[in-house]
């Protein structure tokens, strides 16, 4: 099942349900009015929404045509934004690229931070250029939707607590990082708003793909109609998304419409490219002693797509572009 919001001028937007095509929807409103209210009774609201999926797929239900400029981000806003960074290989080159070392619990602890999530940006909304000289990057990652997931939950529990997965391009302005890490206090005006992919999809559209843990398959993304990265988000993700989910909830319990991110999607081998411009740049400093690739600049267009073993796209594309604010 492919669930979507519509930017129908409120905060919330309107859900809808959208064709396993991509190019059809039909509004959900009278099941449930926006994604987060089916997420707050997903026990009841799935097997109703998964009826109208079947109708639309099969004809009985006729929708319509669906613009994906029209829709905002499947969760507009969320109660929780975690991201982790769980791809070894990213930690070690953007660290390197800022002149620091791992941490001692790289390969024993996931790393996370908390972003913002009052405002999720839709997947064509335009990433702002506020200034140059902050280093404005794109990263391409997974995300997990949680249900209520209580504290305590293991590592052999949290898959039970995904209800749907969708892409997101966490946005980053690099050279802002170094200073707001030397205050030992993590992350804040480098982690602006992140844009997220049209579509949330339930697990079972993933087949033998999603194990419960990691989502195995290629990882697209295109800047300025050149592919960059292709990369392949299962064997690398060290920690899969049990793991950062039990990390979470060592301590607290979380909501229902909570999002948890992979962090960026990142391959040693070099030729599968790069989800982000950082690691470019790192392996440019390598070779060549200094980066030579910009970062993101006015008018830019970043695309971030996956498609299933068939081809099918699964997620809808995420298609910014970068604009003088």
């Amino acid at each position: 099942m492919r669930l979507a919001t519509l930017n129908d001028g409120t905060r919330d937007g309107l859900l809808l349900v959208v064709a396993s095509d991509g190019l059809r929807a039909a509004s959900a409103a009278s099941i449930a009015p926006t994604l987060q209210a089916a997420l707050d009774r997903w026990s009841d609201a799935s097997p109703r929404l998964e009826a109208l999926s079947s109708a639309l797929n099969a004809g009985r239900e006729e929708g319509f045509p669906l613009d994906p400029s029209s829709l905002a981000a499947p969760l507009p806003r969320a109660y929780e934004w975690v991201d982790g960074s769980a791809y070894i290989n990213h930690i070690v080159l953007v660290r390197k690229a800022r002149g620091a070392e791992p941490p001692a619990t790289l390969r024993t602890s996931p790393l996370v931070y908390q972003g913002g999530s009052g405002e999720m940006l839709a997947p064509t909304a335009d990433i702002p250029l506020v200034d140059p000289e902050w280093g404005l990057d794109f990263e391409a990652e997974i995300c997990v939707i949680l249900d209520d997931t209580p504290r305590g939950t293991t590592a052999d529990d949290a898959a039970s607590h995904v209800r749907l997965l969708t892409l997101c391009n966490d946005v980053t302005l690099r050279n802002l990082i170094p200073e707001e890490l030397a205050k030992s206090f993590g992350f804040f005006n480098s982690k602006p708003a992140t844009s997220f992919a049209p579509f949330a999809i339930t697990p079972d559209e993933l087949g033998d793909a999603w194990d419960g843990r990691r989502l195995h398959l290629r990882l697209r993304t295109e800047l300025n109609g050149e592919l960059v990265g292709d990369t392949d988000a299962g064997p690398e993700m060290f920690f899969g998304f049990d793991r950062i989910i039990e990390h979470i909830c060592r301590t607290r319990s979380f909501t229902a419409g909570t999002v948890v991110g992979s962090g960026t999607v990142s391959n040693a081998d070099e030729s599968a490219g790069v989800s982000c411009l950082s690691e470019r740049r790192m392996r440019e400093t390598i070779a060549s002693g200094r980066p030579t690739t910009e970062y993101l600049q006015v008018g830019d267009r970043v695309r971030i797509t996956m498609a299933d073993l068939a081809g099918r796209d699964l997620f809808g594309a995420i298609d910014q572009r970068v604009v003088r604010t």
